[in-house]
């Protein structure tokens, strides 16, 4: 299993500490083509995107997201803006049992 991290360099530097493959300053372009590797051979792993490298999906991340089971892919917040973080998920959350369930 691959563990990944993608995103800005400073919290890349922590995710190397703890044996994780980086990619400092990821790009959306370097997502796809990672994803879009591992989906071609069937790789399992486990990948950490910083939130703003999930704004911009193409389809090998649509695909990862909805088809694979081999790949996990978990968003966090930048460090220099924690609090404006907003999971994707809380949109669907929100539609299905309304907004005060999030407060």
């Amino acid at each position: 299993m691959r563990l990944i991290f993608m995103g800005s360099n400073a919290l890349a530097e922590g995710f190397a500490l703890l044996g994780f493959e980086t990619f400092p300053n990821a790009t959306s372009d370097m997502v796809e083509n990672t994803l879009s590797e591992l989906l071609k051979k069937k790789t399992k792993a486990l990948i950490f995107l910083e939130d703003s490298l999930t704004k911009q999906i193409g389809p090998a991340f649509l695909q990862a997201r909805s088809t694979s089971a081999e790949i996990i892919i978990t968003e966090i917040p930048a460090l220099n803006a924690p609090n404006n973080y907003r999971p994707s998920v809380e949109e669907l959350v929100e539609r299905v049992l309304g907004p005060s369930v999030l407060k």
